[in-house]
């Protein structure tokens, strides 16, 4: 389980483009102190933390009679729906502009 966690570590990492030595500014750990922890480390839990937040991510436990949907969920990420809502947004917005171009623009409303 644990290299589990270290392989997930290093995944996300490299996933944000990061180097080793780059931990150091966002956590305050030396190139070194990670390189060990990221290859055959034993972190503290607080070490955990302050790693989580250096890649933007969160330490959580997941029951194991859960962590199939976790899993299944978070593999069908996708920014589509994201997408898709904001154009469709973007084409009202349009729409409305064309109608009245003034809306919304300071003027003499009184």
């Amino acid at each position: 389980m644990m290299s589990s966690l270290l392989q997930q570590i290093k995944k996300r990492r490299l996933g944000l483009g990061l180097k080793q030595n780059d931990m150091m500014l966002r956590v305050g750990i030396s190139r070194q102190q990670y390189q060990r922890l990221e290859s055959k480390g034993n972190p503290r839990l607080d070490t955990l933390e302050l790693i989580a937040k250096g890649l933007n991510s969160e330490l959580m436990l997941i029951p194991k009679e859960k962590l199939s949907a976790v899993q299944a969920a978070l593999e069908g990420e996708s920014t589509e729906p994201v997408l898709s809502v904001s154009s469709s947004l973007k084409e009202n917005e349009k729409k409305i502009l064309s109608e009245d171009p003034w809306q919304d623009l300071p003027g003499d409303d009184q």
